[in-house]
């Protein structure tokens, strides 16, 4: 329950008594308001449990319950936390991690007020005058002729202007997206064949279904003419014809052109919602090519052509932020002072956070999860609102050393308006900034859960936690390095800022990339490696899943077990899954029931029927080694490994797994538990763990390091070393200072970010970088090493 208010609160805490989220175990703690509080512990200790599932969701749900029954009714509803007392709870505002959406449309400009400011100024100050605004906006929708106001005196037409009131900036052509698509017609058919020879390579087109009768049998084109030798009448009416009625044997039917109908039917739907093999066949046929009307720029012609000092608003959003700052800083003032003033002060935090590399043209859904939480800050930089809290969830994710002392002084702020500030955090650098500290452990999984230090900085580095040891231990760098086997030529990279590079990437050690964000990291590794060369590359793309999904199901590991289990008991593989013949029917293997109220808040329960065990009754009594399918599930990785290895429940398959699953430091996971509660850092092991078993020789990881606690950056080098010695080659795009030292070479990107960045500053041993302390990240990992 969530009890009135407690004595404590009036001296400025957030009460929290017997806090029972996910793994916390009855957690008692009074965080200080009006203070900047750091959560720390391993990765799956409970940080997030107790700040986002607990502190968060509660305020989320309070405040929810402020609207009418009516209003919540179109609200998403959230149950209370498992917690016996919560009290002290301001209203919170979490700026976390979660990708951008918004649409195709959406854009760094548009998810902030930087566009807003940019359309008012050009509706103020571009000539030619073309109207309010929306005038420059790509998502309202343009008029093909502006329109005209007659203009009458005394019933007598004095003149005939445009009206520009209700324009909007749409390109008319792509609709505001920049790009059109485009078919690859060697992709829908063989041209050598004859509608009669089944020549179509479309789902669903096959010669005696109905799709190709039409076409066949339409009179349009001779039905045993190859493809390729139809008159250019007949390539019109099969490719593009407008919709007509004809008759098919007895029954009248509508025919039209191919690459419509196929536009309709299948290019119509979201890429996410569409069957594998439809999915396979849009990837493999459509591309996407820059609008030819706009050039990209998603706007119509009026828009691009009003200019300010000779230059539209397509041209000053495609500036990277610092040089977009430096243009706005030489306009005068003249009538629209406050509107440069909030622009200005916009473009200052976002160069200040990191982020003045980015240009207000850039799409949203292509920013990372660090790059997101950031720009959400910017919102509430310069915010009048005080005594709220706000959570962070890692705040220094993808951010060079260098960029992170900018970030704290925002966090540090944001503390000073009079806020309570809470940041879920593993970086030195930001742990040690604040007031008061609570880390969670001792370890992960079913062995974390429990408050093992609160305090200041000072106190938690002499507690004897893992967080404190690693605080107050020296760092180093590594004493010996490997010599490469041969080298991975990329010569001439040029993609997005590179500047047309040569680099030679050392093979057969362990090499990190560094560079601040935006300098050219990704773009030289992703985008330059040579494609035959054998690479698998793990990612920071996130893992789609529902509550359903799990461990073993994302990793395959349910499939063998599925199969031990058949064949142990002579039934079916399917009796073992919880989202097919197996399910519990009362709550279709969810292990959960919703019960909707109407307009109030929808309750969440476990299964009486199985108890929140997913299964039927009967499939529950097949065992394999005296365990049901849901004791397994409820198994962690080390105990299910130990079962599948030896004994009548061997499984091979299964045991090669869960070794790669115990291997990425994951061994304390429940392989039954749901993906939706894995915090980042286990997300991004996880998938590591899948390409474990892959064959490829070159091992690329993309900030390896994001959401891991520093005793599981060792770990994870032991890993990554393991994988060296195997005879592999691994290549880290990386900030992480204790990677860097640990490093057999490192190329340094920059010197700076964007257009400032995009060339290689520095290749060698991490002890020759500290030496010369060359650039950003040499000095960084000096003062690191204490050099």
């Amino acid at each position: 329950m969530t009890a009135a208010a407690h004595p404590a609160d009036a001296h400025g805490v957030i009460h929290v008594v017997g806090a029972r989220e996910n793994n916390l175990r009855g957690v008692d703690v009074d965080i200080p308001k009006r203070r900047l509080t750091v959560f720390t512990g391993v990765s799956g200790s409970g940080k997030s449990s107790l700040v986002f599932g607990t502190i968060a969701a509660e305020s989320r749900r309070l405040l929810n319950e402020t609207y009418s029954a009516f209003v919540q009714g179109f609200m998403p509803s959230t149950s209370r936390p498992e917690v016996d007392v919560l009290s002290g709870v301001t209203s919170a505002i979490v700026v976390d991690q979660e990708r951008l959406g918004g649409g195709p449309r959406s854009t760094v400009g548009t998810i902030t007020d930087a566009s807003a400011y940019l359309r008012t100024l050009f509706s103020r100050r571009a000539e030619p005058h073309v109207g309010g605004p929306g005038a420059y906006s790509f998502n309202v929708p343009s008029v093909s002729a502006a329109g005209a106001i007659t203009v009458k005196k005394g019933g007598k037409t004095l003149a005939e202007k445009a009206d520009f009131s209700r324009v909007g900036g749409m390109c008319p052509r792509c609709e505001g997206m920049g790009n059109v698509s485009d078919l690859d017609l060697t992709e829908l058919y063989d041209g050598t064949k004859t509608l009669s020879e089944d020549p179509f390579t479309i789902p669903g087109y096959t010669g005696d279904g109905w799709n190709v009768r039409i076409i066949r049998e339409s009179g349009f084109m001779p039905p045993d003419v190859p493809i390729q030798d139809f008159t250019a009448r007949q390539r019109e009416d099969f490719l593009y014809k407008e919709p007509t009625k004809v008759k098919i044997g007895d029954v009248n039917l509508t025919y039209e052109g191919l690459v419509p109908k196929i536009r309709k039917s299948m290019l119509s739907k979201d890429r996410d919602q569409m069957q594998p093999h439809i999915r396979a066949f849009v990837d493999r046929a459509v591309t996407f090519i820059t609008c030819s009307d706009c050039a990209g720029t998603r706007l119509a012609e009026h828009a691009r052509t009003s200019l300010i000092d000779g230059v539209s608003i397509a041209d000053v959003s495609a500036l990277p932020v610092t040089d977009l700052r430096d243009w706005v800083a030489g306009l005068d003032d003249e009538g629209v002072g406050p509107l440069l003033a909030n622009l200005r002060a916009l473009l200052d935090a976002f160069v200040g956070i990191g982020l003045g590399y980015l240009s207000l043209d850039r799409p949203s859904g292509t920013l990372s999860g660090g790059e997101a939480q950031r720009t959400k800050l910017v919102q509430h930089i310069g915010s009048a609102l005080t005594d709220v809290t706000y959570v962070f969830d890692e705040p220094t994710v993808g951010l060079h050393p260098h960029d992170i002392s900018r970030m704290n002084e925002l966090l540090l702020e944001l503390r000073d308006k009079g806020n309570t500030v809470l940041v879920v955090e593993h970086k030195p650098e930001t742990i040690e900034i604040a007031d008061h500290v609570v880390d969670l452990g001792p370890r992960a999984g079913r062995d974390g859960g429990e408050l093992v230090f609160e305090g200041d900085v000072e106190g938690l580095r002499s507690s004897g936690t893992l967080t404190g040891r690693f605080l107050a231990a020296r760092n180093r760098l590594k004493e010996t390095v490997r010599e490469p086997s041969g080298v991975l030529e990329i010569r001439g990279a040029s993609t997005h800022n590179l500047r047309d590079v040569d680099v030679d990437v050392p093979l057969g050690v362990l090499t990190v990339v560094t560079g601040v964000a935006g300098s050219g990291k990704s773009s030289l590794i992703h985008d330059s490696l040579p494609r035959d060369a054998d690479v698998v590359m793990v990612d920071q793309s996130p893992i789609r899943g529902s509550r359903r999904s799990n461990p073993a199901t994302y990793t395959g590991l349910l499939e063998p077990i599925r199969k031990a289990f058949a064949k142990a008991n002579g039934v079916k593989p399917a009796l073992f899954s919880a989202n097919s013949e197996g399910a519990c029917p009362v709550c279709n293997g969810a292990g959960v029931t919703y019960t909707e109220l109407g307009f109030l808040e929808t309750v969440e329960s476990v299964c009486e029927e199985c108890e929140g065990r997913r299964f039927q009754a009967s499939v529950l009594e097949h065992t394999l080694g005296g365990r049901s399918i849901a004791d397994v599930l409820e198994m962690s990785v080390a105990e299910a490994r130990e079962l599948f290895s030896d004994g009548e429940a061997k499984v091979p398959a299964a045991a090669r797994i869960l070794g790669h699953l115990d291997q990425v430091g994951l061994g304390y996971l429940t392989i039954g538990q749901p993906l939706t509660t894995l915090s980042g850092g286990e997300r991004q092991r996880l998938k590591l763990a899948t390409h474990m078993g892959d064959k490829g020789g070159i091992y690329v990881l993309d900030e390896p390091t994001s959401g891991l606690h520093m005793a599981d950056v060792e770990q994870l080098l032991a890993l990554l070393d393991a994988l060296v010695d195997a005879g592999r080659s691994v290549i880290a795009i990386e900030h992480h200072q204790a990677v860097m030292a640990h490093a057999d070479r490192i190329i340094d990107m920059g010197p700076g970010a964007g257009q400032h960045g995009g060339t290689v500053v520095f290749e060698g041993t991490p002890a020759q970088l500290v030496a010369e302390r060359a650039g950003l990240t040499g000095e960084a990992l000096a003062q690191y090493v204490g050099a």
